[in-house]
């Protein structure tokens, strides 16, 4: 494991049992929750686990490498005394990793100055500063309606068939903070090696510019290091962040591949199940990985969480997802409908949130119109929306001319601001302009939200 020194200690060979990602040592005295485990077996194959519970003398713990081929009569267990630490520093950019941070890239192990338990340390709710300044995405639809604001964590909700991991990548190839020192992490969960190798390819012009730490958990790797990625993930971010003084981006996918590792050692501990068998402690679970993120007073940097995830059969009411959305500060949606129409990237706007971008946008951080103009589209998106099932009822014939003026500006709407290039990188000011080109597809009468030295400025003639 990587940044675990060779501590002397006591081996137990008092393995009772093997059950599934968990092995079960009795007799043990002097350990404690979360304590970082070595479990060698008689072929000398060191393989590492964490301590989930303790009592009376056992210890249940969780095998990062899985049990397969273990024999728990020729099995020895050293507790080393501390949870599980790794090295944290500037080494990490560049580098691309697994799930438990060992190199994949024929590189040495990372190292670093310190060294970090990676489940992190809460922060004080006092020495938290709000989030501001925007992290522009160079995708039109998120920068425009959505703008995500450096230290807020904003979920992309997708659904099979959906190209969130394609959109997940583009966000962290392109995404900057306005001139500052700026780098990505990106933690990928349960993966197929076909998207493992697309997301090396897609990023490889930003790690070979060492602004990128990727950690790859593929589907045939164990599922229980799932669990250890975006914490892994999420601490060297803290440190980039806090103490190296960057703006840092967390992009984590899949968080239902990890919500499912959470359920298969639930159920292997026995425990009780909750809704749809997730562990009754799901919701604390994810909120100990979301409110890592964040700016906090005095230090440099900030953190930036943007998890992506798939909701089951499209189910918004899922609990992974329902969970997500109370923990997080708003939402990024994916349409089929927009997807079927062969819009990239499929976002549904009207389903879309960013409850901190007045933080993030306007005057002083983009562009004095921004606020303005996305509130004018979101209403005539929803106005169009409307008159679209108006005209399934009666027909366009029925309509009126200012009716159809909506049914034009919802198709430039999609295809000339939404629909975009996966390798496509828009500046604000291209994307506002476009947001303007869309929006003068309809009468001035109809900008009522938007100032009249905006339009003015635009030469929108009075009555058109």
């Amino acid at each position: 494991m990587n940044g675990t020194p060779d501590w002397g200690r006591v081996e137990y060979t008092s393995v009772r049992e093997l059950r599934g990602p968990l092995a079960v040592v009795d007799k043990v005295e002097g350990v404690g929750w979360d304590e970082f485990v070595l479990l060698t077996p008689d072929s000398g194959e060191r393989r590492h686990g964490l301590v989930l519970e303790v009592d009376r003398g056992t210890a249940v713990v969780q095998v990062l490498e899985d049990t397969a081929g273990l024999d728990p009569a020729r099995l020895r267990a050293a507790f080393t005394g501390s949870p599980l630490r790794i090295p944290v520093g500037p080494g990490w950019l560049g580098r691309v990793c697994n799930g438990r941070g060992e190199p994949l890239d024929a590189g040495p192990p990372v190292f670093g100055e310190s060294t970090v338990a990676v489940g992190g340390n809460p922060v004080n709710p006092v020495r938290r500063e709000p989030p501001a300044e925007p992290v522009l995405t160079g995708v039109s639809t998120i920068d425009a309606l959505t703008t995500l604001v450096r230290g807020q964590k904003l979920p992309v909700f997708s659904a099979a068939g959906l190209p969130h991991l394609e959109l997940a990548a583009q966000i962290a190839a392109q995404s900057t903070a306005g001139g500052e020192p700026f780098c990505v992490v990106f933690a990928a969960m349960g993966v197929t090696h076909a998207d493992a190798r697309f997301v090396r390819d897609a990023l490889e012009e930003r790690s070979a510019a060492d602004e990128l730490v990727l950690l790859l958990n593929t589907a045939d790797d164990p599922v229980i290091e799932r669990l250890l990625t975006p914490r892994i993930a999420l601490t060297v971010a803290e440190q980039l962040a806090f103490t190296e003084g960057r703006h840092v981006l967390v992009v984590m996918t899949d968080m239902t591949s990890y919500a499912e590792a959470l359920r298969e050692v639930s159920a292997a501990r026995g425990e009780i199940p909750a809704r749809r068998a997730y562990p009754g402690y799901l919701y604390s679970d994810l909120a100990s990985l979301y409110e890592r993120c964040g700016r906090i007073r005095g230090l440099p940097g900030s953190v930036t969480v943007l998890p992506v995830l798939t909701m089951p059969a499209g189910d918004i009411t899922h609990p992974v997802p329902d969970l997500t959305g109370y923990i997080t500060e708003g939402q990024i949606v994916l349409s089929r409908q927009m997807h079927a129409k062969g819009v990239y990237p499929p976002v549904d706007a009207l389903s879309s949130l960013s409850r901190l971008m007045r933080k993030g946008a306007g005057p002083g951080r983009t562009r004095d119109d921004h606020l303005d103009v996305a509130a004018q589209i979101l209403s005539a998106l929803a106005r169009a929306r409307q008159v679209k099932e108006l005209a399934d009822l009666v027909g366009q014939a029925a309509l009126s001319s200012t009716d159809r003026c909506y049914l034009d500006f919802d198709e430039a709407f999609a295809r000339g601001l939404v629909d975009q290039g996966q390798g496509e990188l828009r500046t604000l000011e291209q994307t506002l302009e476009r947001a303007w080109r869309v929006l003068l597809t309809l009468p001035r009468s109809q900008l009522a939200m938007l100032p009249a030295e905006f339009l003015d400025a635009r030469r929108v003639p009075e009555g058109g």
